[in-house]
């Protein structure tokens, strides 16, 4: 039988086994600060105090106060009960209402590419984050909110009821 020829291994110097150890250390950390620099910046929502209760979904038109602030923290735009069709506002903005709550009141940051991206609005630069303060004060689905403006036309409280301009005539009252 033939002897497999052996090779004497080599004693560890002092100091090599550190080096070893802190290369691998440093390996990781730059691992983890790639990833970092790299991770998802999608929407956030915090809540400051919470509602109850569902949240809206898509197809639904929700009821808020809110505020919208630019990075440097100038105000752009703001309103109170103001209806939004939840699919209607931009991306990110569609996002954080459906995670919210009635009553609840919270703050949003919205990346740039989930805001308006590349274009200026009004006020608002290019390529800007956007953070809101939003208090969900209600929602309602879309057949609510239609079945809610049929009632209102018939009482005549909105344009379009009996007698309003373009709305059919009335009938005369029998004698």
């Amino acid at each position: 039988m033939a002897e497999v020829t052996r090779v004497p291994l080599q004693p560890i110097g002092k100091g090599i086994l550190g080096k070893l150890w802190l290369g691998v250390v440093v390996a990781i950390l730059l691992a983890a600060g790639a990833a970092w620099a790299t991770g998802y910046k999608g929407v956030t929502v915090e809540t400051l105090s919470a509602g109850t209760g569902s949240s809206p979904a898509m197809e639904d038109v929700v009821l808020v106060n809110y505020e919208g602030r630019l990075a440097d923290g100038t105000v752009f735009d703001s309103g109170e009960r103001v209806p939004f069709p939840v699919n209607g506002v931009v991306p990110g903005f569609s996002q954080a209402l459906v995670q919210m709550q009635k009553g609840g009141r919270y703050e949003i940051f919205i990346p740039s590419d989930l805001g308006y991206g590349s274009e200026a609005r009004g006020t608002i630069p290019a390529n800007s984050d956007l953070t809101f303060t939003v208090e969900l004060i209600d929602f309602r689905t879309q057949a609510e909110i239609e079945e809610m403006q049929r009632q209102m036309q018939q009482m005549g409280m909105m344009p379009g009821g009996p007698g309003a301009p373009g709305a059919a005539p009335e009938s005369a009252p029998a004698e």
